[in-house]
């Protein structure tokens, strides 16, 4: 049940993007909003996600896990209570929409985060990998069921979504409340100049690693909400295929990367090159599957090859979570992973935006752009993480200690 409740977190994350995909097509002709507008709809969610998670991610670290994810969920749910408040009764609905996103990013920022942070502190060892592909599965399962779910609950009304969060958001303080029981600090929290003193340390020497595992995580992201909100524009436009069925072909690539997350994080254990090697093809699939996309518009052969990348994506997250969570002690692994989920939530935020640019100035520039961000990713990968030999005579449990960076 503690594991449970703990992919529960990043589940009800997860909701605040992908259940939207579906219906931002309605919402812009209903509210009569630009393309660009209606991509705010995810980036001003995501954008306030990316500046909060650091400052929360620093007072978990100083407090508890559950003092932050506790009140960060209710504020989500508060948020998505304005934002289908808005649409439903409020003259300037797209304004009030708007505030109420923010308050929802900013609920986000302690929540997958800190889940992550969380994992790291009750696991240990191989558990602590698989638990982490685990949350990273839980993250995806959102991905592929949210998409559905909005759909289905734009069949009452097109802002029915928004209403939808303070239910979910209440099942998961009530999980985190009953089943997740935190280890008690055994010292007092370092101050303030300590803490910082502390972290510039960690950068200073896994700095260059840290950025590419960073930079990783965000282009994931980044590729992932922008091609799912290239697809739900052209099953719409091109394909004419909206309501579930849209939600249920948005859910056919999540899937496979939820799958392969979930097997991926089972598997990897403390295995740090078999971990970097998973990184590297994932990324190099992702490469040949965005580039080969040029020459698809059929939609069968389309989504047939757009899997791969979604497979890929599933190699390379739980891998990148395991790095992050388990190289750097406890006293600070709030900060670093937070500051890991803001890069992450800033590849969301400009996903939407970016591929709404692109999608306007040429279809084949879109998917090139993307193979080579995945494939300078793969490069930087193979340049900046390198696995330490293992030395038998030295066991530990921390990856920190286990690698070896340039």
């Amino acid at each position: 049940m503690t594991i449970f409740a703990i992919g529960s977190i990043p589940l009800i994350l997860v909701l605040g993007n992908s259940m939207l995909i579906p219906i931002l097509p309605k919402m812009r002709s209903i509210l009569d909003i630009s393309q660009f507008k209606v991509s705010l709809i995810i980036s001003a969610f995501s954008i306030a996600a990316a500046i909060s998670i650091p400052v929360l991610g620093y007072l978990s670290d100083r407090f508890s896990r559950k003092a932050i994810i506790i009140p960060s969920l209710i504020l989500y749910g508060s948020g998505g209570l304005l934002a289908g408040a808005a649409a439903a009764w409020f003259s300037n609905a797209y304004l009030w929409i708007m505030a109420g996103r923010i308050m929802q990013g900013i609920g986000a920022a302690g929540t997958a985060p800190i889940a992550m942070a969380l994992t790291g502190d009750l696991f240990k060892g191989s558990e602590q990998s698989k638990v982490l592909g685990l949350v990273e599965a839980s993250n995806g399962l959102g991905k592929v069921i949210s998409p559905i779910i909005g759909s289905l609950l734009a069949l009452l009304f097109w802002y029915a979504a928004f209403f939808a969060f303070p239910v979910f958001c209440l099942i998961s303080v009530l999980l985190t409340i009953f089943f997740i029981k935190e280890k008690k600090k055994e010292k007092e929290p370092p101050s303030l100049g300590k803490y910082v003193k502390g972290l510039i340390s960690v950068f200073k020497t896994e700095g260059r690693w840290l950025f590419a595992a960073y930079l990783t995580g965000a282009v994931c992201l980044f590729t992932l909400f922008g091609i799912l909100f290239y697809i739900s524009d052209i099953l719409e436009k091109d394909h004419h295929i909206d309501g579930v069925l849209k939600g249920g072909i948005l859910a056919i690539p999540l899937l496979f990367m939820t799958t392969t997350s979930y097997i991926t994080g089972s598997k990897i254990g403390k295995k740090m090159k078999l971990m970097k090697a998973l990184i590297i093809l994932g990324l190099l699939l992702m490469t040949s599957s965005f580039a080969s996309l040029i020459f698809l518009k059929k939609l069968i052969p389309f989504f047939a090859v757009l899997v791969i990348s979604s497979i890929g994506t599933g190699l390379v997250l739980p891998c990148i979570n395991s790095f992050i969570t388990g190289a750097v002690p406890t006293d600070r692994r709030g900060f670093v992973t937070s500051l890991y989920g803001s890069v992450r939530f800033l590849g969301v935020a400009i996903g939407p935006p970016i591929f709404g640019t692109l999608m306007a100035w040429s279809r084949t520039g879109m998917f090139l752009i993307t193979a080579g961000l995945t494939l300078i990713c793969a490069f930087l990968c193979i340049v900046l993480i390198h696995v330490a030999k293992k030395d038998p005579s030295k066991e530990t449990d921390t990856l920190f200690e286990k690698l070896q960076f340039t």
